[in-house]
């Protein structure tokens, strides 16, 4: 081979690594950009869908069992402090007032009721938006007055001639559950009176115009020293179950449903087991 043949095979030889020198480098930085526009680079750009989800605002109305009084007003407030420009709105009563106010057209974005019996009026009359979920459970405990001077321990003890009882009306849940313990033990109680709600019925003990009220165990933690709670073992038979749906014609709907989001998560469970309740 001669010198000039020999110097042309060189010169080839090394154009050709430096091809494909550049074509890697090509690659490389081909591979790099497609990377950054998809990864976490992406996410922090301005207009993407993590920055441009809607701000809450407005004001939500939540119509709630009364027994959900002292731990959904913790949940509002914490709602109202992790969305600025939100405000929540409670209508607490029995539950059976508070379905007979929907189904009515009371305009309201979120029902909570203290038992599916009572949920089932909205759901029935076509005013709740899905399926309504149970969130909670609660049981009943005797209230009575500090120090229990009558030395109660059972749904049987309220019989007693003399004694004056309190209950919920049977219309209302913690007044059903109460009629379901008794009927369930074959005891008859004939109570002084029938209270429209539970707050109603641990009233009339706080006030030392009853001597005993069968109530929920989360008004009785809620009443602190004015009052004593006393479990009784009936009360197992009659749990309820508490359920919570978004209203079909909710007036604020999305922020509605970031609600009912809080109420069944961790920190929801949190508020709610603190008062007392039971997980589902």
């Amino acid at each position: 081979m001669t010198r000039s043949a020999r110097r042309t095979r060189r010169t080839l030889q090394v154009a050709g690594a430096g091809a494909a020198a550049l074509l890697a480098l090509s690659a490389c930085s081909s591979s790099t950009g497609s990377g950054s526009g998809s990864g976490s680079g992406s996410a922090t750009k301005p207009g993407s869908a993590a920055s441009s989800s809607p701000k809450l605002s407005g004001t939500v109305t939540v119509f709630a069992a009364a027994s959900l009084k002292e731990s959904f007003t913790t949940l509002g407030k914490e709602f109202e402090k992790e969305h600025p420009g939100t405000k929540v709105v409670f209508n607490f009563a029995g539950s059976d007032t508070l379905a007979a106010n929907i189904t009515g057209g009371a305009p309201a974005d979120v029902f909570a009721a203290a038992s599916p019996k009572t949920m089932a009026i909205v759901a029935d009359g076509e005013a709740a938006a899905g399926t309504p979920v149970t969130f909670v459970r609660n049981q009943l405990e005797i209230a009575t007055l500090p120090g229990n001077p009558h030395k109660m321990s059972s749904l049987r003890d309220l019989t007693r001639s003399g004694m004056k009882v309190v209950l919920c009306d049977k219309t209302v849940p913690c007044g059903a559950a109460a009629q379901k313990a008794l009927d369930a033990s074959k005891l008859k109680l004939t109570p002084v009176s029938y209270e429209q709600d539970v707050k109603g019925a641990l009233t009339k003990v706080e006030l030392k115009e009853a001597d005993a009220a069968v109530v929920y165990k989360t008004d009785v933690k809620a009443a602190g020293d004015k009052v004593q709670g006393v479990p009784f073992p009936e009360s197992a038979k009659a749990v309820n179950d508490y359920p919570i749906t978004l209203l079909k014609n909710a007036p604020n709907a999305e922020t509605a449903k970031e609600f009912i989001a809080l109420v069944r998560s961790a920190e929801g469970r949190s508020v709610l087991t603190e008062a007392g309740f039971l997980q589902p």
